[in-house]
């Protein structure tokens, strides 16, 4: 299991929008092959910086089999329009789990 971490940068004033487009992009994650699970968090110093984390059987189900689907040209046709800048992505395994 991987976990994919996406910064995302906002215009604050549209932070409602957004969340509501990230949740209408939820049935897309769902029903993509290999995800476990998604949220999404926002900073609390910083109200245009969100953190989405989803869940992926392996980097390959997240960077092939997703972004090559209709699933994930819908979630970008969903949340793009509100990115302020590209998202910065990184792969992270999950090393201890201590309580």
């Amino acid at each position: 299991m991987v976990i994919e971490i996406a910064y995302i940068r906002i215009d604050p004033a549209r932070a409602a929008e957004f969340e509501a487009a990230v949740a209408a992009a939820v049935p897309h994650f769902k029903a993509a092959e290999g995800c476990h699970g998604m949220r999404l968090e926002r900073v609390e110093e910083d109200s245009a910086l969100y953190r989405l984390s989803v869940d992926w059987e392996s980097v390959e189900h997240h960077m092939v089999t997703f972004r090559e689907s209709p699933g994930f040209q819908q979630w970008r046709a969903l949340a793009g329009p509100f990115f302020v800048e590209p998202p910065k992505v990184e792969h992270w395994s999950r090393v201890g789990d201590f309580f």
